[in-house]
C-alpha cells in the first residue's frame, strides 16, 4: 500500500528556495532564521524533536537526493560522530561562529567596521559570486547579518552535504546543531 505523502513531505524544497533567493537577493537570507526559531519553539512548546524529525526542510533535502540518483549509501558514519563529546564539541564551535557573526554586525550597526559583502563558505573562503544583491535602503547592519547568515547556513548545508555523500543520508541530523539544541530542551523539560 503506497503512503499518502503529507504537505511537510515536500518541504526539502524549501532549502533551494531558501539559496535561491538569497543569491539573487541577499537580504532573503534573514528567512533562514525560520530554521533557527521554530524548532527551538516546538521543542520548548512540548513537540520534542518533532521540528528535526518530520519539518526539517534540510533533513528533507538529504533524504531526497540519494533517491532522485538511485544512489543512497548505506554506510554507517563513524562512532565518534555520534558521540556527545562531538556533537556539542560541534555545537559549541557552531555557536561561536554564530556569535562571531553576529559580533560583527554589532560593529557595522554602532559604526565601527564597514560592511563586508561577502559569502564565506566554512567561515574563511570567499565565494566567488557577486550575485548576491546588496540592498542600499536598509540599514547596513541588516545586510551584514544577511551576508554572514546566508554564509552559515550555505557552509552547515555543504557539510550535510558532504557527510550525505560519504554516509547514510541523514547523518548530518546526528550531530546539527539545531538537533543538538532541540534535544538539550527536550532534556531539560523532562
Amino acid at each position: 500500500m503506497k503512503k499518502t505523502k503529507k504537505w511537510y513531505d515536500y518541504l526539502w524544497i524549501w532549502p533551494i528556495v531558501y539559496f535561491s533567493l538569497g543569491y539573487f537577493n541577499i537580504l532573503f537570507a534573514w528567512l533562514g532564521m525560520i530554521d533557527f526559531i521554530v524548532p527551538l519553539i516546538i521543542a520548548g512548546c512540548g513537540g520534542g524533536k518533532a521540528f528535526c524529525n518530520r519539518y526539517c526542510g534540510r533533513g528533507k533535502l538529504f533524504a531526497v537526493i540519494p533517491k532522485l540518483f538511485k544512489k543512497e549509501n548505506k554506510k554507517v558514519a563513524p562512532g565518534w560522530m555520534y558521540s556527545n563529546i562531538f556533537r556539542y564539541g560541534f555545537l559549541i564551535f557552531f555557536l561561536t561562529m554564530f556569535g562571531s557573526m553576529v559580533y560583527q554586525t554589532y560593529l557595522v550597526f554602532a559604526g565601527s567596521a564597514s560592511l563586508k559583502t561577502a559569502v564565506k563558505l566554512f567561515w574563511t573562503f570567499k565565494v566567488p559570486w557577486k550575485r548576491a544583491y546588496t540592498v542600499t535602503s536598509v540599514p547596513a547592519w541588516v545586510t551584514q547579518f544577511s551576508y554572514g547568515f546566508y554564509s552559515l547556513m550555505l557552509t552547515s548545508t555543504l557539510i550535510g552535504l558532504i557527510v550525505m555523500a560519504l554516509y547514510r543520508p541523514r547523518t548530518w541530523c546526528t550531530f546539527c546543531p539545531m538537533g543538538t539544541m532541540t534535544q538539550g530542551i527536550c532534556k531539560l523539560k523532562k
